[in-house]
């Protein structure tokens, strides 16, 4: 055994005799979070109705994450994303199984129907709104409807994890909900 390598055993054994803890490690010698995702699992909404409309909705596979994209005609003003034990459909309020091992529900508040009541968004499949079939963390988008101005999505993903929210704006008057969820924390 060197000396310094023996100095140093030698340092934990008294540090421990005289109940003194070792210095924790600095944040620099930590590892890095996941992907550099500093993200939570904690709600997030903003509290604004819309004048606009869905249009659409789309998935996306990113080397950290998976992205759902609910895209409008007109500004995303108001939303609500967060972690919950089951999901309903609007205006019914019956219970819609998801799978994976974590609900997340998404309310936009903005309709998925015309000021005249025709729909702008209606998958064939409300169940299996988007095919994520192969995506490392959704397990299941299912359209849970439009009622009274809101319309909920239900999220099924692996497990709780790390999820970010933000709003972009698109070409001419179309803007985009964003909420990634990332692999693991």
């Amino acid at each position: 055994m060197n000396k310094k390598f023996g100095a140093a055993v030698a340092a934990v054994f008294v540090a421990a005799g005289l109940g003194i803890s070792p210095a924790a490690p600095s944040a620099t010698a930590m590892a890095a979070p996941y992907c550099g995702i500093a993200w939570g699992s904690a709600a997030d909404s903003a509290a604004h109705y819309s004048t606009g409309h869905i249009t659409n909705v789309r998935t996306g596979r990113h080397a950290c994450f998976d992205r759902l994209v609910i895209d409008l005609k007109g500004k995303v003003r108001g939303y609500d994303v967060r972690y919950v034990t089951a999901v309903y459909t609007e205006g019914q309020g019956k219970r819609v199984p998801l799978a994976g091992a974590a609900d997340l529900q998404i309310v936009v508040m903005a309709p998925a129907y015309s000021f005249s009541g025709n729909p702008t968004y209606n998958p064939s499949n409300w169940a299996h709104a988007k095919n994520v079939a192969g995506y490392t963390t959704f397990r299941q988008v299912a359209f849970l409807g439009s009622f009274e101005g809101q319309t909920s999505f239900g999220l099924g993903v692996r497990a709780r994890l790390p999820f970010r929210t933000f709003v972009l704006t698109g070409a001419g008057s179309t803007s985009m909900l964003v909420i990634d969820v990332a692999h693991r924390w």
